[in-house]
């Protein structure tokens, strides 16, 4: 078994682990020497690293997505625990388990793609059900739907990510549905189960996450546009609008046009589809900046770039702030024979001066 894990790091006390090299860059200090940036991750999370000495011995002995064995010091540096690595040596793929180092749903795949189908096969619209089983019953992507990672990076960037992250959407869906007047549940739950559809091909993830070509190139708004209108073609009788109205939800799910949507929401479900989209990510996103930075002291997260803010640690800032809860008073124990007129009679006789 891998040891230690990041999440097992301790600020200040030197380690030595075998990680996977998920980002390198070879820099130069203000001498002109170069030092190594390194992010290190096994399944557990990530961390920056840096190696600052004897770097020309081991610079051209890994690339990324290598496995390396280093040795370093783990310190707090802007509020965010980063590793000065001391030594370092290229480990053979040979050496390791692959699957100590690819971070992944807590969730069995196969239970929740079950849980899936079984919230399509509810669907009431024969047309959208049809469209959805025609999806999930292709067997490649049916594989890479109950693989794929919801994000490189920012929610859910875990094996498995997207397929938890549509299952929470679909529990949000379905209860926003019936509070809000002349929504069509099955419409949007057809928005939830495609809009990130894309993500099987946009996204790498048999070493570390990364951006394929496709990727790249087209994004996977333009990839799930493509693909949904590749299944349409198999309903037959697919109607022509309700096609429409499926693209749009996933073409303006960003919301904005800055954020990489074509278009903007422009009726009730597609609105409802990118506020809850961005609600689960950005909850998702705030519940793993506070879970990572739990062992750092203080109230505050690191910066989050993607929330555009640090975020309070409510739970540790709430058991500092309250003060201790006062010993309890025990009431006197009034005698068995005893009554309030008694009380005040005893105390009238034990002040007499005779």
């Amino acid at each position: 078994m891998k040891t230690p894990y990041i999440s097992d790091l301790q600020p200040d006390q030197v380690t030595t682990g075998v990680f996977l090299v998920s980002v390198k860059d070879i820099r130069q200090k203000k001498s002109g020497d170069p030092f190594l940036s390194l992010i290190l991750a096994d399944k557990t999370g990530e961390i920056d690293a840096k190696m600052w000495d004897n770097v020309v011995e081991v610079m051209d002995t890994f690339e990324r997505d290598a496995f390396v064995r280093v040795r370093g010091l783990p310190q707090i540096f802007q509020n965010k625990l980063q590793l000065t690595i001391h030594k370092l040596q290229a480990v053979p793929d040979s050496e390791v388990e692959l699957g100590d180092f690819f971070p992944a749903s807590r969730r069995d795949p196969g239970e929740m793609f079950a849980e899936l189908n079984a919230q399509v096969n509810a669907m009431q619209n024969p047309h959208l059900r049809a469209l959805l089983r025609a999806f999930l019953d292709d067997p490649e992507i049916a594989r890479l739907y109950r693989l794929a990672p919801a994000a490189k990076s920012i929610h859910h960037a875990w094996l498995s990510g997207l397929l938890e992250h549509v299952l929470s959407l679909c529990t949000l869906a379905k209860v926003t549905a019936k509070h809000y007047a002349g929504i069509d549940e099955d419409l949007l739950l057809t928005g939830v189960v495609l809009h990130d559809i894309g993500k099987i091909h946009e996204l790498g993830y048999e070493r570390s996450f990364l951006y394929t070509t496709e990727g790249q190139l087209l994004g996977h708004i333009v990839i799930a546009m493509r693909m949904v209108d590749e299944k349409a073609r198999q309903v037959p009788g697919f109607p022509p609008k309700l096609l429409t109205l499926v693209q749009h939800l996933v073409a303006s799910h960003h919301g904005t046009l800055e954020f990489g949507s074509p278009k903007v929401p422009l009726f009730p479900e597609a609105m409802l589809l990118h506020h809850l989209d961005n609600l689960d990510s950005k909850m998702e996103t705030m519940r793993g900046l506070i879970e990572k930075d739990a062992r750092i002291a203080g109230h505050w997260t690191g910066y989050s770039s993607s929330l555009d803010r640090a975020v309070l640690k409510k739970d540790l800032y709430l058991a500092e702030a309250l003060p201790p809860a006062p010993a309890p008073v025990k009431a006197p124990v009034r005698p068995a024979n005893s009554s309030p007129f008694a009380d005040k009679l005893n105390l009238a006789l034990q002040s007499d001066p005779k």
